[in-house]
Order: C-alpha cells, then sequence, then structure tokens
C-alpha cells in the first residue's frame, strides 16, 4: 500500500527537502567541462609548476647564503602551493551563490585585517613597509585578501543594483567610497603597486557593469591625479620615477634593480643560459626569486622562455574574458571580469617594471614569484573563475533560468 503526501505548491516539482536541497545548489553543483574551462586550467597548472621550478633556481642562492639548505624557499613555497590548491578547490567545488552570501562580512575581516597591519607591535615590517601580519615564517599580506573581498562585495553590489546603475548615487558612489576606505588603508603601508591592481580591477568592473562613461572618466582621471600625487611627493617613489626614466643615472644605488634586470634578460640572449645558471641571482639583481623572477626567467631561458611566458598571460586575459562573456548570471559575469583583469594587470605591471617599461612597484608575478599570501589568494580567485567557466549560460539549468528570471 502506498500513500502521495502533497507538499506545498511551491516545492512541486521539486524532491528532497527544501534545506538539502539548498545544500546540494551550494555544495554540488554540476557541471560541464568547456573548452574556457580546461584551457584555463591547463595555462594556471603550467605557471605554477613552472613557478616552483623557478623558485627552486632563483632561490637557492640567498637560501644559502642565509645559512639553509639550497631548497628551503622551494619548499615553503611548495607548502603554499598545496594551500592554494585546497583554495582553489574550495572555490571551485562550492557554488558562487554560496561564497556571494559572505562577501560583506570578508570585505569587512579584510578591512579589519588592513587597519591591525598599521598597529604598532602587531603590523610586519620589512624594507621599509609595514604590510603583513604575523610572526616568523607564518606570515600573511592583508592586501591579498582585500582584493579577493572588495571582488565580491562590488559583484554582489553591482548586480543588486542593475536597474540603478545609471545613478551614480546608488552605484558608482558606493563602490568609490568603499575602494577609497581599502585603498587609503593599503596607501599607508605603503603600497601603490597593489593600490593600482585593486583601483583597475573595480574599475573593469563598473565598466562592465554599464556605469556611465562620464562618470567612470572621472573617477579614473581622479584616481590618477591621486597616484601622480602619491609618486612626486613621496620621495622613495619620486626617487624611482626618476631611476625607471634613467637608471643609468645611478646604476650601482637608486637604479640597481632596473640595470641588473636588464642585464639579466640581455645575458639570456634568445634560448637562454640554461635553468640554474642565472648570474644575477648571484647578489647582483635584489629580490631576483620575489619581484624580479621574471629577469631569471629571461636569463635562464632567454627570449623564447620570457615570451613564452608572456603568452601564457595573455591566455589567461584572453580565456577570462571569455569565461566572462559566456557567464551565466550579471554577478558570476562581474566576478569572472574582476579576476581577470586582477590577475592580467599584475601581471603585466610586474613584467613591465622587470623589462623597464614601466617603474617598479613591488608587485609579485601571479603564480611563479616567491610568496604566500599572493599565491593563495590568486589560486582561490583561480578557483572560482573555473567555477564561472563550468557553468556557461547555455548549459544553466532550466530551473535555474527561471529562478533567475
Amino acid at each position: 500500500m502506498t500513500s502521495t503526501t502533497l507538499g506545498h505548491p511551491a516545492l512541486r516539482g521539486r524532491t528532497g527537502h527544501p534545506v538539502q536541497a539548498r545544500r546540494r545548489r551550494h555544495l554540488a553543483i554540476p557541471g560541464v567541462a568547456t573548452p574556457a574551462f580546461w584551457l584555463l586550467a591547463a595555462i594556471v597548472t603550467v605557471l605554477n609548476l613552472f613557478g616552483l621550478v623557478m623558485v627552486m633556481s632563483a632561490s637557492s642562492v640567498p637560501s644559502v647564503r642565509a645559512g639553509a639548505v639550497p631548497w628551503s624557499m622551494f619548499e615553503r613555497q611548495a607548502l603554499w602551493t598545496v594551500l592554494g590548491s585546497i583554495g582553489l578547490l574550495a572555490t571551485f567545488l562550492v557554488s558562487v551563490e554560496f561564497w556571494r552570501r559572505f562577501a560583506k562580512p570578508f570585505l569587512l575581516l579584510s578591512i579589519t585585517m588592513l587597519v591591525a597591519v598599521l598597529v604598532p607591535g602587531i603590523g610586519v615590517s620589512a624594507n621599509g613597509a609595514t604590510r603583513w601580519l604575523g610572526a616568523g615564517p607564518i606570515q600573511i599580506q592583508p592586501s591579498e585578501f582585500a582584493k579577493f573581498g572588495l571582488l565580491l562585495f562590488v559583484a554582489d553590489l553591482l548586480d543588486r543594483r542593475a536597474d540603478k546603475i545609471r545613478d551614480w548615487r546608488w552605484c558608482l558612489a558606493p563602490v568609490v567610497a568603499y575602494l577609497a576606505v581599502v585603498a587609503g588603508l593599503i596607501m599607508l603601508q605603503p603600497n601603490l603597486g597593489t593600490t593600482i591592481i585593486i583601483a583597475f580591477m573595480v574599475l573593469a568592473m563598473l565598466f562592465m557593469a554599464g556605469v556611465p562613461l562620464l562618470g567612470l572618466s572621472l573617477t579614473a582621471v581622479a584616481g590618477t591625479i591621486l597616484a601622480i600625487g602619491a609618486v612626486a611627493y613621496t620621495p622613495f617613489r619620486r626617487t624611482r620615477f626618476l631611476r625607471f626614466l634613467n637608471p643609468w643615472a645611478d646604476p650601482t644605488n637608486t637604479g640597481l634593480q632596473n640595470v641588473q634586470s636588464l642585464v639579466g634578460i640581455a645575458n639570456g640572449g634568445i634560448l637562454g643560459r640554461g635553468l640554474g645558471r642565472s648570474t644575477a641571482k648571484w647578489g647582483f639583481l635584489p629580490f631576483a626569486h620575489t619581484d624580479f623572477i621574471f629577469a631569471v626567467i629571461g636569463e635562464e631561458f632567454g627570449l623564447v622562455g620570457a615570451m613564452s611566458v608572456v603568452l601564457l598571460f595573455l591566455g589567461i586575459a584572453c580565456t577570462g574574458a571569455w569565461i566572462a562573456a559566456r557567464a551565466r548570471d550579471r554577478f558570476s559575469m562581474l566576478v569572472a571580469t574582476g579576476i581577470t583583469a586582477w590577475i592580467s594587470i599584475q601581471a603585466f605591471m610586474n613584467i613591465g617594471a622587470v623589462i623597464g617599461i614601466m617603474p617598479i612597484t613591488g608587485v609579485p608575478l601571479p603564480f611563479i614569484s616567491f610568496g604566500g599570501s599572493s599565491l593563495v589568494i590568486n589560486l582561490a580567485a583561480t578557483g572560482m573563475l573555473l567555477n564561472i567557466a563550468r557553468h556557461p549560460a547555455e548549459h544553466q539549468p532550466r530551473s535555474t533560468r527561471r529562478d533567475a528570471a
């Protein structure tokens, strides 16, 4: 004998308990392996594996000089890669909507961490900047987490207020206000490079959201003026800019990094000197395993190796734009746009500084430079981009389409 129970009309056509259904939507959303998904996964995998090899090569000399084994920094980078891979799986396997629910708390937590960095006795200083929290080998850089928090918050706000996108008071003004808070705290560290990356990311999202160009242009101009002022009225930034214009004016002091990075790349020629044979890392080029690892790549693998890395980052930019264009909803499109803009501009700024077409800003090369916080957050962001790639609009379930409509 069987019995039939009629549930609430809103549940007709659905199976299972509504709470369990919501959990399944958050934690186990089916997807499709699109070409964009496989292409992005392949590019990021290659960059990460190559990054581990280059960190091993570029950090061996400073590791020995610090009294450690040659592969000590490589071991730390490998650990951060494992943690970053866990972050990638978390953002890849869990629904984007789940992360959206925590956009505001994540941003508030990031702002709190940025404030904590500036508190004497809490923030960790190095090379004239205070950008880290923690102690010893366990340190995190809150500005990297702020990128992710602001990304989710801005995408959520612009999606919820899509019907008021042309009213600057409802969209442009609040986004710029939150951007100003985050950017201001990062500038106090000081960290102009990360500030530029975050500003570029937010402007790209505002543009794709449909904010009127007049307001967007005025915002960009205002930000540019502030950046110029930060360079002109800060001695060390002004010196960096002048050395960018003419590094040979002081090649052994303020222009040392600019000159030695170019020398290293020139020594590599077309095919390079071979893995591990860089001379720049032997104390000639400061920060060879972090901000200037691209110079070591150019010396050891030549123009062919350096251009291959550039093409891989160009592939990320194109694939990210492809994913954003096919996203299943407005929020996913804005998130994909922000992540793509963030990784692309950071790679451009790093490589541009190394080859002498941009001033030095101190930002790492994504997926390749030595550094924990940047690698973990970049991999987590990549996981979310892969998540969006697996759920394009043309493969969206019918029930989800009805809900979105």
